[in-house]
């Protein structure tokens, strides 16, 4: 038991030598510090901000999605019976994932509600004295690619018999436009964060080759007394992940109160999604997501350091 204690305390003696050495390196070099602490905190700010937009963008594109669909319309005289047979056959297709049916009366009651206001349409309305619309599915896929499939499978079977129009061939460019906004999104953001975290590596490099060059005095006498390879080792791994933490620390202090003002913003803009309200319920995963690439970033750029220019 004595033992134990005494290895437990050598190893934490041992390791508050070397967060010693390395907040002695740190404050030492203050002007480099600063400009890698600069560096990763943009780094963890762009993948903060790339993990938010993903949320964001799948919120744009979710809601984007909602309202995007193919409206399959019917003769006037085609009988209900008919078109909810069609319905049903329409669910039996995989990439069907949505069908709503909007009949002669509810297609005439959305119009006068969206367009009430507007005395030019409604009295042209009311010129042509009957219902002019026509009874139609609304069909939702998952993806752009399978509105085709679906168009093609209504033209083949029914076109001719009970469907007057599909307006696929309308709105194809408009799907195809709206579903690329996520890939697009998903990789340039990608690419940003590649970029950033080996400019962030790069820095961190140099800033530790540097605190190594500084400090060849005092490990040529660390050498000289028979320090071990880890305590020479230990304080430039220490500055990394100081140089990490603080990055942590200003980029946690940044966002909290910059999600705060900009949340009024974005919720003009997308309704529905409140910035702040999802960073309070996303902070522990925001939180580990800044410690996770912080202190990768300069614990990784300092081991690739010492690797390269520390022999020991």
């Amino acid at each position: 038991m004595k033992k134990t204690e005494d290895l437990l305390f050598k190893m934490f003696n041992s390791l508050k030598k070397i967060f010693q050495a390395g907040w002695k390196s740190f404050s030492r070099d203050k002007g480099i510090v600063i400009g890698t602490i600069f560096i990763i905190v943009v780094t963890i700010s762009l993948v903060t901000s790339l993990f938010i937009l993903k949320d964001l963008s799948e919120f744009f594109i979710s809601s984007l999605k909602e309202k995007v669909d193919i409206s399959v319309y019917f003769y006037e005289e085609a009988l209900e019976e008919d078109i909810f047979s069609v319905k049903e056959d329409l669910f039996k297709i995989p990439e069907v994932q949505g069908v709503e049916y909007v009949s002669r009366g509810e297609a005439l009651e959305k119009f006068i509600e969206r367009y009430k206001d507007d005395q030019a349409k409604m009295e042209a309305l009311r010129e042509v004295g009957f219902n002019p619309f026509l009874a139609s599915l609304n069909i939702k896929a998952a993806e752009a690619s399978q509105y085709g499939a679906i168009a093609s499978f209504l033209e083949d079977n029914y076109s001719g018999s009970l469907i007057e129009k599909i307006d696929y061939h309308q709105r194809k460019s408009v799907i195809e436009r709206i579903f690329s906004i996520s890939s697009f999104i998903e990789k340039a953001g990608f690419a940003l964060s590649l970029f950033f975290a080996f400019l962030a590596i790069l820095v961190s490099f140099n800033t530790i080759r540097l605190a190594i060059y500084n400090s060849r005095e005092e490990i040529k006498v660390m050498r000289l007394v028979g320090a071990s390879s880890w305590f020479i080792r230990g304080p430039f791994l220490a500055e990394g992940a100081i140089c990490g933490a603080f990055a942590v620390l200003v980029s946690l202090l940044l966002f909290s109160p910059l999600s705060y003002f900009l949340s009024p913003g974005v919720e003009s803009l997308l309704p529905g999604f409140n910035l702040f309200s999802y960073f309070l319920s996303h902070f522990w995963v925001i939180l580990f997501l800044q410690i996770f690439v912080g202190l990768g970033l300069g614990v990784t750029s300092s081991f690739i350091a010492i690797k390269k220019y520390l022999e020991v």
